[in-house]
């Protein structure tokens, strides 16, 4: 297996730096004045000089691959009224299109299409113009060629990678491009629009194995999601899984994030038994187990035991609110594991709606930043949507979910938008009971301790003779101390607006920095006024914040 990055048009940037970096360096004839975008020089080479804008330099390029790689998209369009050739070729069999690739240079792309640039032209190493683009990671270019002139996204090299494969190595198809040199972006965009991540190159690796190569987290973290489990186990011609490569070398937070990936896709007893009505997988029916138990436990050990004393008015008011509340809480409970906790529609899900849009991308308004900003990992590639900022794909539910909080297996389903609210006030229930519960508990079993001996201690005495209570505080103590700190950490989240996976992955989102790269919460209106929407609405409303320019969240 090849590991040395694939260059392309290598020379060409070299020289171009060389120049850009040289202080001296003079303006001469048309490839210099082409380089550099000097238009007035430009024209008086051409049409006082007599230069000729067809012909290559000495070293086999020409003064439109010039204008294309620095994307002087009016010099291009002089140079091709003036006789230069969209379609002519270096040494390398490179077009100009192939150095706008390199740049991302937009511009100039349309320029050199409108006027007959051939988009599926081949360089010496069997290179498109998406190939090049996947390779330095220029998503935008690339998903520009391929909404607008179809370019295909999914064409194998010489050595059959595709531009997926070059974003992460350099040479597959597309695909495998991107996986080497670790492009998030240009993979999460080549999935979007169907890429095959399975196909395998001569080596026999598929853009997984390039990932895996490299030691890209976030490359593998997106092939992955968005994969099954045939793609974690498929072996190159040396017989290595992406696993064994990873091990193979050295990277073992990759080899291990695979091998849970891997667990996670078998069908295991436990899943099976753990999978309820109210959610794909989680404990949700352990936790509804649990909460029944504590309140039979709390009605018959605590309150109805014949070896406690008589209840007073007083205590069976509060034991049948502390019962009242657990029952609310059983209701909620339901509430929060059966509700849309906000997802987002898939693209099959509107698909009629739209069945004259050939891209799922063009049915998006890129210019209303309440959806798009700019931020390539707002695409998701399993469902085939744009998703808003705050939202998350959860692998568990296999959705993407609308202000996305957190998987909560013990509900069964993720917090969101829409249950974050109902599953705040569950907490809230299940910590006011346990703490009802617990005191009841107590203040019961000390009125009821009689003079006890001196050989024996008031907890031998309680355990021996209210073991159904000792049960009861202890499955309590357990449930109080779970539920105090998920209210406490939802609350102080609730009160700044931030959801957990905010909170945790702070780092990876560009809207939550502010200019000078530091943490910024533009979603943060003051504990009052958080507190006030959430409890009103049970959200933020998207629509109230002031989204900063898109070129300081593009990326």
């Amino acid at each position: 297996m090849a590991s040395s990055e694939i260059e392309v048009v290598s020379s060409t940037e070299a020289n171009t730096h060389q120049n850009q970096n040289d202080n001296q360096a003079v303006v001469v004839d048309v490839f210099t004045a082409s380089a550099y975008g000097d238009f007035e020089k430009l024209r008086k080479f051409v049409e006082e000089d007599g230069s000729s804008v067809s012909q290559p330099d000495i070293n086999g390029y020409y003064a439109l691959q010039w204008a294309a790689l620095n994307n002087f998209a009016d010099i291009a369009h002089y140079i091709i009224e003036h006789g230069g050739d969209v379609n002519a070729t270096d040494n390398n069999y490179q077009t100009a299109l192939h150095w706008a690739a390199v740049r991302g240079s937009i511009a100039v792309a349309d320029v050199l299409l409108q006027n007959g640039a051939r988009v599926e032209a081949v360089d010496i190493n069997g290179y498109r113009a998406v190939h090049v683009a996947a390779q330095y990671g220029q998503t935008t270019f690339l998903n520009h060629i391929v909404a607008k002139y179809h370019a295909d996204y999914d064409a194998p090299d010489n050595e059959g990678r595709s531009p997926s494969s070059l974003a992460i190595f350099g040479c597959l198809k597309l695909f495998h491009l991107a996986a080497y040199k670790g492009f998030a972006d240009t993979i999460r965009l080549l999935l979007f629009r169907d890429a095959s991540q399975g196909r395998q190159d001569r080596d026999g690796c598929t853009p997984l194995h390039w990932a895996a190569l490299r030691g890209n987290v976030e490359a593998c973290t997106v092939l992955v999601h968005a994969g099954t489990k045939q793609e974690l186990m498929v072996k190159d011609k040396a017989g290595l899984t992406p696993i064994q490569l990873a091990y193979d070398k050295g990277h073992q937070q990759i080899a291990l994030f695979l091998s849970n990936a891997q667990r996670a896709h078998r069908n295991r007893w436990c899943d099976k038994l753990c999978s309820g009505v109210m959610g794909d997988i989680g404990y949700a029916p352990i936790l509804f187990c649990i909460i029944i138990i504590l309140i039979i436990l709390f009605i018959n050990s605590v309150v109805a035991a014949p070896s406690l004393t008589k209840v007073t008015a007083v205590i069976g008011l509060w034991s049948w609110t502390a019962v009242s509340i657990a029952v609310a809480s059983l209701i909620m409970f339901y509430q929060c594991a059966s509700k849309d906790p906000g997802y987002i529609k898939r693209l099959q899900d509107v698909v009629d709606k739209h069945t004259d849009t050939e891209d799922p991308l063009l049915a998006i308004d890129l210019n209303n930043n309440s959806i798009w900003t700019g931020n390539w990992s707002q695409l998701c590639p399993t469902c085939k949507i744009i998703r808003p900022v705050r939202s998350k794909h959860c692998p568990a539910c296999k959705r993407c979910v609308e202000q996305f909080d957190h998987h909560c297996p013990w509900i069964s389903n993720c917090v969101g938008k829409k249950n974050k609210r109902d599953f705040f006030i569950f907490l809230c229930m299940g910590t006011l009971t346990s703490i009802l519960g617990g005191a009841i508990a107590i203040q019961r079993i000390w009125t009821a301790i009689p003079p006890l001996p001196t050989e024996e201690t008031w907890i031998h005495h309680v355990v021996v003779q209210h073991p159904g209570v000792v049960v009861f505080l202890f499955l309590d103590t357990l449930t109080f101390i779970a539920a105090t700190t998920l209210t406490i950490i939802q609350a102080s989240q609730i009160a700044r607006n931030i959801t957990t996976n905010e909170s945790a992955n702070s780092i990876r989102y560009n809207y939550l920095r502010g200019a000078n790269g530091q943490f910024r919460n533009p979603y943060n209106h003051g504990c009052q006024k958080n507190c006030a929407d959430f409890f009103i609405h049970g959200y933020i409303n998207d629509d109230e914040i002031a989204w900063p320019p898109l070129q300081q969240v593009a990326r």
